[in-house]
């Protein structure tokens, strides 16, 4: 990507799509069901960010909001403020690349928000299992699901993108072409 600088149309669009992929990685962790499950048969516990399930001995689903929780409407609000402020800065990283001229501070700017949205994303990453596993009764084995994990993925994302963002500026004059290339070998 420095070799070719942002001009170069297959270069340019990689930060926002990673970005775009981070946003499809917290839509999953929002909407997904398996952020607990029962890691063994009987299969009784499942839960999402938003309710914990449990199945009676008929094999009936029975679902408790997790809203009714401090701790739940906590980790909820601040994965989605976290969430939020990643779609924010999807849509400023695609305004900020599609200018001709790209305008570095900006872009530093959308580092720092991605810091931001990580630490919202792993507070309500954190506050969820702990309080979890200790407010709700589980029964059996239970295992932290896919559905967690995608939300880790998301915010791991966040912090990497932020350093990308972050650190690009740095690197202005070599993305647009202004520095004269430096050769390691000289002709005798």
């Amino acid at each position: 990507m420095v070799k070719y600088g942002l001009d170069y149309t297959r270069c340019r669009w990689i930060l926002p799509l990673l970005l775009g992929i981070g946003v499809i990685f917290g839509i999953i962790a929002l909407a997904g069901r398996g952020w607990l499950e029962s890691q063994t048969l009987p299969y009784v516990q499942r839960a999402s960010l938003w309710q914990s399930c449990r199945r009676d001995a008929g094999g009936e689903w029975m679902c408790e909001s997790l809203m009714g929780y401090a701790w739940g409407r906590a980790a909820a609000a601040t994965y989605l403020v976290g969430f939020i402020l990643l779609v924010i800065c999807f849509a400023l990283a695609i305004i900020a690349f599609a200018i001709d001229t790209l305008r570095f501070n900006f872009i530093r700017g959308i580092g720092g928000l991605l810091f931001v949205a990580a630490v919202f994303s792993i507070m309500g990453l954190v506050i969820y299992p702990v309080k979890f596993s200790t407010e709700i009764e589980m029964t059996g084995i239970n295992m932290f699901s896919w559905a967690y994990g995608f939300g880790w993925t998301t915010a791991i994302m966040e912090i990497c993108l932020g350093f990308f963002f972050c650190c690009l500026p740095n690197y202005e004059d070599q993305i647009l072409g202004n520095v004269k290339p430096t050769y390691f070998y000289s002709s005798p």
